[in-house]
């Protein structure tokens, strides 16, 4: 295992590490003095004196990586290839570029496109996709480190961007439905929402569901199906979506189709399946807290909209963690006031879905941590059916680009990929006057099922009142439920 030294100053040159294959790692002379430094060269380049060079401290130090012109050579590059080796010198590049060391990241980074192709396996395009992003962070910054990056790429014959999509990705409803129908990513949320939904719809004539979701409606056509079976008949539906202006950061899949001619097909579908249905679009994004939104709707109760007849719910899909949070302080935040907007409007029933993973930290590299250790769960997961090269894998991987970028590259209003784990939202959920309300039983049966539909890694458990997704033991997702507190 590569062992690495953070010293106290950056200033100096630090004292190698030399990598041992038994997991050690052996100081070179002198004392460290600063920095973050790693040195993979072999004992052979240790030893000859053309591969050393005087650091600023005076002393000779060796080069991080020895030139490694020749396949032969390069093959000696198989024993940093694992997803731990991987992560630390993702890391350390990350530092390199936020302390400007243009030598030390152009080094990382040859090391890095050597070990990482990015139509490799798994892992190796997991890394290709964080270089990526930090390649792009490196060039948003306008600093000098910027242009020696961007050379350094330009030479190199395996370049991270050789497979790079134009964002976004605009496709057809039906492309979309198939995206989402790969794994259970989406369709968990949908399948333990709508379970919840129709549960809390019993005796009402009228459901109001306002949909907060990334996937462009792709949940309502299940929905309407299951509101069809109800045995007392189906509710009058009323869909309330949010729409965000063009300028506003969003995941690369975008439908090729406006929301209003997206919203008619829906209207049809549903008549098709004896639902009445009205659809209603209103400009609204999460950078605000959907502030325009839930004036709408408290507007809408003034005038009397609702009644006794309708049950109110608001579905939550993978978009709460885009609304703006720079702090972890669960009481004056901007999404814990988003939440209590929720609560003044005394729902029915709030459906919270989310990813379980924590991209809050303000630190790059607290984020990159994050992100490496729960993003290589879709790239392994899409590994396990998906061919290499096919259209699907692709786009695929290229909504999973877009997250990477947008958690590494991207600063202010326009990182809105900030996920908090399940715990933080609980408490954001209590704080804000709801308490957990729990699935049923046939809600955790109808997810089961579809998860036989997929790969056999995918798996589910009930923890406490939420429900949890699973890849190989490894939580993924949560779907939990909520009503107001008395």
């Amino acid at each position: 295992m590569m062992q690495f030294v953070s010293a106290e100053s950056a200033t100096a040159a630090p004292e190698p590490i030399y990598y041992n294959r038994d997991g050690g790692g052996s100081g070179g002379s002198g004392s460290s003095s600063g920095g973050i430094y790693l040195d993979l060269i072999t004992a052979s380049s240790r030893e000859s004196p053309s591969n050393t060079k005087m650091g600023n401290t005076g002393f000779q130090r060796s080069r991080p990586w020895p030139e490694l012109p020749t396949n032969s050579a390069k093959s000696g590059m198989g024993r940093f290839n694992n997803a731990a080796c991987m992560e630390q010198l993702l890391v350390h590049c990350a530092h390199a570029i936020e302390s400007n060391d243009a030598t030390l990241a152009q080094q990382i980074l040859w090391v890095l496109n050597n070990i990482a192709p990015p139509d490799g396996d798994s892992n190796q395009r997991l890394t290709a996709a964080f270089l990526r992003a930090l390649i792009l962070r490196a060039s948003r910054s306008g600093s000098a480190i910027a242009s020696t990056i961007a050379a350094a790429c330009a030479t190199n014959g395996n370049n991270p961007f050789s497979h790079c999509v134009c964002y976004p990705l605009r496709v057809s409803p039906v492309a979309l439905a198939n995206f989402v129908d790969l794994t259970p990513w989406h369709r968990f949320g949908f399948s333990a929402a709508n379970s919840a939904i129709t549960n809390a719809a019993v005796g009402f004539s009228v459901l109001h569901l306002v949909d907060l979701t990334s996937t462009h409606g792709m949940q309502m056509p299940t929905l309407i199906e299951a509101l069809a079976a109800r045995p007392e008949g189906p509710p009058f539906l009323r869909l309330t979506v949010p729409a965000a202006s063009s300028s506003t950061l969003s995941p690369p899949l975008a439908l090729d189709i406006s929301l209003d001619e997206l919203g008619s097909r829906l209207v049809n579908f549903a008549r098709s399946r004896n639902v009445g249905m009205e659809f209603r679009v209103v400009p609204s994004s999460p950078g605000d807290g959907f502030e325009s939104l839930m004036e709408h709707l408290r507007f809408a109760q003034q005038l009397g909209g609702g009644g006794e007849d309708e049950a109110l719910i608001i579905n939550c899909h993978m978009v709460g963690h885009q609304i703006p949070e720079e702090s972890v302080a669960t009481g004056t935040s901007r999404r814990s006031f988003f939440l209590k907007e929720i609560r003044s409007l005394d729902p029915n029933l709030v459906v919270i879905v989310d990813e379980e993973a924590d991209f809050t930290a303000g630190d790059v590299v607290g984020r990159l941590r994050a992100a490496f250790n729960y993003l290589w769960i879709p790239f392994d997961a899409v590994e396990t059916f998906l061919p290499a090269g096919s259209e699907q894998r692709n786009n695929y991987e290229t909504a999973l680009c877009w997250k990477i970028e947008n958690v590494i590259a991207m600063e202010g209003l326009q990182r809105v990929e900030r996920l908090e784990p399940r715990n933080r939202w609980i408490q954001r959920m209590r704080a804000a006057g709801f308490h957990a309300t729990g699935f049923a039983e046939e809600a955790a049966a109808e997810v089961k099922s579809m998860l036989d539909d997929h790969s056999a890694g995918w798996g589910l458990k009930k923890d406490e009142d939420e429900l949890v997704l699973t890849w190989k033991g490894h939580d993924v997702l949560f779907s939990s439920a909520w009503v107001p507190s008395c």
